[in-house]
């Protein structure tokens, strides 16, 4: 299936979802990310504000604070992504398309992160990822000099065997749902 009818397709099922559904899978989904060593041992993660029924990622904020780690939003420029360090959700405010975004702090470089957190309209088995077809994780990241973890945050619905892929997709390390954490390097390793 060509990736613009799966994003119809999953865009509108992601929409579906009600409220308490979103709430419930979104904790589940937080808590599970939070179980991982990658979650533990991260000093430096990139994290993404939510809109249109993404998963949520303000508890995983919260916990990062908690713990002392860095925290960065992206913010877009121009035909690309920067990531900005932000130390309150106050700090966000809209930007491009409506999303919340840093609107001042200190620029953290894609190199600086050893966790980055991404999100996506569906991804698959082997870490394959879908977004909204603008490209701007995948040319933020494809320069390679992001050396970190990539994780991918999805309803379960949004998860599937497998997405068309180019050659310029980058793929992600760890997919998370409601649940099942899913590591991509060891693709029996699911739990």
């Amino acid at each position: 299936m060509p990736k613009k009818l799966i994003r119809k397709e999953l865009l509108a099922q992601r929409r579906a979802l009600s409220s308490a559904e979103r709430l419930l899978y979104g904790q589940a989904i937080q808590c599970r990310l939070f179980e991982t060593a990658l979650f533990r041992e991260s000093r430096v993660m990139g994290l993404y504000s939510p809109v249109r029924n993404e998963v949520p990622t303000g508890d995983i904020f919260r916990e990062a604070s908690s713990r002392r780690k860095r925290v960065a939003y992206p913010r877009v420029r121009d035909a690309s992504l920067e990531f900005i360090e932000v130390s309150a959700l106050d700090d966000l405010d809209k930007g491009v398309f409506g999303i919340l975004e840093p609107k001042k702090g200190c620029r953290v470089a894609i190199a600086e992160f050893d966790l980055l957190i991404v999100p996506g309209v569906a991804f698959d088995l082997e870490g394959g990822r879908l977004g909204y077809g603008k490209g701007f994780y995948d040319r933020v990241l494809g320069d390679g000099s992001f050396r970190g973890r990539l994780v991918g945050l999805c309803y379960e619905m949004q998860l599937l065997p497998h997405l068309p892929r180019e050659s310029h997709d980058v793929l992600m390390d760890v997919i998370v749902t409601e649940k099942r954490t899913i590591f991509t390097e060891e693709p029996e390793a699911a739990l």
